[in-house]
């Protein structure tokens, strides 16, 4: 990769990764609200906008290099499975094995967060998901960053 590609790529990157964490501070004020409905809700709606924001950040890197999925039907799922393979002589994976689980549970959720409007938000579920995104964020810049420094090698 040229380097005025690599450089236009770590801004926006970096970008993202502002957007990604401007969502975990919203995330850290509603988890003092936690034990009321209108917290559970207001996290839900933080772990959903969260997905979406891990998914532009996959965009980002898909429109960089392949973005190339056939399959619309599931193209979520196939955008985030693309982050986390590795394809030779074009890019390295994105996301671990480790990141891959918390993001596709965290998925999930924006899915069902998204498409099911006549039911009730189980605490419990919002709580596992809400759990798995802060393991997240302990390894998703690590994930970005070998990421970076394989681009360069």
């Amino acid at each position: 990769m040229d380097k005025g590609k690599l450089t236009v790529l770590k801004a926006d990157i970096d970008a993202q990764i502002r957007e990604i964490e401007t969502i975990y501070a919203k995330l850290d004020e509603r988890r003092q609200e936690e034990n009321r409905l209108t917290g559970i809700e207001s996290i839900a709606y933080q772990l959903h906008n969260l997905y979406c924001a891990f998914e532009d950040l996959f965009k980002i890197i898909a429109n960089t290099f392949e973005n190339n999925i056939q399959d619309k039907a599931s193209y979520h799922m196939e955008l985030l499975k693309r982050m986390a393979i590795s394809i030779e002589g074009i890019r390295p994976s994105l996301v671990s094995q480790e990141s891959y689980a918390l993001l596709d549970n965290l998925r999930s959720f924006r899915h069902l967060f998204r498409h099911a409007y006549s039911y009730e938000l189980d605490i419990r579920k919002v709580r596992i998901v809400l759990d798995d995104a802060m393991k997240l964020r302990e390894i998703y810049r690590k994930d970005t960053n070998i990421f970076l420094g394989n681009l360069l090698c």
